[in-house]
């Protein structure tokens, strides 16, 4: 996570361990050293207040671990083995509407894509903020979810209000329905004109990994290069 006020509203903050109020929490993304990371830099409770109950790396651990615990907030990824995050919050609706402490969803994302932000928002997350936030600001976000707010990164903000104004169905693209959620995330940042390298560093995954998507997006898209790539890309606005 880098430096960076990324949650929109978390000027003056909702306090944390200096007001004596903790939050217990739950990790759920499919990266072992993500979650590790995240643990390390707002797991200490004293100093935090967020107090890490459980961690999952996919849908069903997901679902077993947020069940056994009941925590106040999940960290939730979009993109998890087993249907995504999406998937999470519908096997967990009941628990989302309890009338008495229910557990609510922030979605911790390396995507700032719009149909992500729109699809977990939908299913019942209270926000969602991109892993470029600081620990700060993470945990920042962490209470006010738990107190009930909605939270978003500034520019993600927009897309939901732009959405929920909207009461035209966005258009089908035949060509991104043929794309895995990883296989659009490579996409973008290859558009965007990442390295490999980068992109393997970002996503936590291998550079091999990498050039396997990019080879499996052009094959799908019928494009030759990367520069064909970026083209379709920008064509589309996913840049």
């Amino acid at each position: 996570m880098s430096e960076g006020n990324e949650a929109a509203g978390a000027a003056g903050g909702t306090g944390g361990a200096g007001d004596g109020r903790t939050v217990r929490v739950v990790l759920v993304d499919d990266h072992r050293m993500f979650r590790t990371g995240v643990q390390a830099e707002i797991g200490e409770t004293e100093r935090t207040g967020v107090e890490v109950v459980g961690e999952a790396a996919d849908v069903d651990q997901a679902v077993t671990v947020i069940t056994a615990t009941r925590p106040e907030v999940v960290l939730l990824d979009v993109h998890l083995p087993g249907g995504g995050g999406v998937e999470v919050l519908r096997r967990c609706a009941a628990l989302t509407a309890a009338p008495e402490q229910p557990v609510r969803f922030l979605a911790l994302s390396v995507s700032d894509a719009a149909e992500d932000v729109i699809g977990v928002i939908r299913g019942g997350a209270r926000g969602y903020v991109t892993k470029t936030i600081t620990g700060t600001d993470l945990v920042d976000a962490v209470f006010r979810v738990k107190d009930g707010d909605a939270v978003f990164s500034p520019r993600l903000a927009g897309f939901v209000l732009d959405a929920f104004a909207s009461t035209d169905a966005p258009p089908v693209d035949e060509d991104m329905d043929r794309l895995t959620q990883r296989e659009r995330e490579v996409l973008r940042l290859i558009a965007r004109g990442y390295a490999y390298k980068e992109i393997a560093k970002q996503l936590f995954i291998s550079v091999k990994t990498v050039e396997s998507h990019v080879s499996a997006v052009l094959r799908k898209l019928q494009l030759s290069n990367r520069h064909e790539l970026t083209r379709w890309a920008t064509a589309r606005r996913l840049v």
